[in-house]
């Protein structure tokens, strides 16, 4: 499926949001939403692609190991998380069975918005050339080593493991220069919020232009 033509007058702007792991891409995603700005979120979509019931978990347990499915059927992400990062291999058959479905997911929802701008919110909007559906790219920017001290207390991880998902993501500066415009995210909620704001009249001048 494509995505509708740029040149089509009724075309939305789109926004494609992205940030390493740990940066407050899900906290600018959160203010952007607030605005009322529509969000797609491809983390939720890759969730939803191995939820209890899925085609694709069953392909999971045959590849990754059946141990990885949890007494009521459903799968044990951070077991995954911790095998996939620790075997580059596996972690290649993954991304090759979740990204086309994932993909998917987002040209519907692009193609069935009818507002002025919205955003498509990816930690690997780079990586898997989900940037190819967007009209800009807004990078949520920390100093990497804010990135691991925030992950390692948000989602209690060891440092050895953020780090490694780290190096499967695009360094600081590859993401920078790809960038379009950016959110600096080293100040504070209270700060990213007001940038937030601002980038969300921009977009919208855009938009109507």
């Amino acid at each position: 499926m494509q995505v509708n033509s740029k040149s089509s007058s009724n075309r939305a702007l789109i926004i494609g949001l992205t940030g390493g792991i740990g940066s407050g891409k899900t906290a600018a995603s959160d203010f952007f939403a607030e605005l009322g700005v529509q969000v797609i979120d491809a983390d939720v979509l890759a969730r939803q692609a191995l939820e209890l019931g899925s085609p694709l978990l069953n392909k999971v347990y045959q590849q990754l190991g059946q141990d990885l499915q949890q007494a009521d059927g459903s799968l044990d992400r951070a077991a995954l998380r911790v095998r996939v990062f620790n075997d580059r291999k596996q972690k290649i058959w993954l991304e090759q069975l979740i990204h086309p479905w994932v993909r998917e997911q987002i040209i519907q929802a692009i193609n069935s918005f009818s507002g002025d701008y919205l955003i498509l919110s990816s930690p690997l909007l780079l990586e898997s050339h989900q940037d190819q559906l967007v009209d800009r790219v807004l990078v949520v920017d920390l100093p990497e080593e804010l990135q691991v001290e925030r992950t390692c207390q948000r989602d209690n991880n060891q440092r050895d493991l953020v780090e490694k998902i780290m190096n499967n993501q695009l360094s600081r500066k590859e993401r920078l220069a790809r960038a379009d415009d950016v959110l600096d995210n080293s100040q504070g909620l209270n700060e990213l919020k007001k940038q937030v704001n601002y980038w969300h009249e921009i977009y919208q001048k855009l938009a109507r232009s």
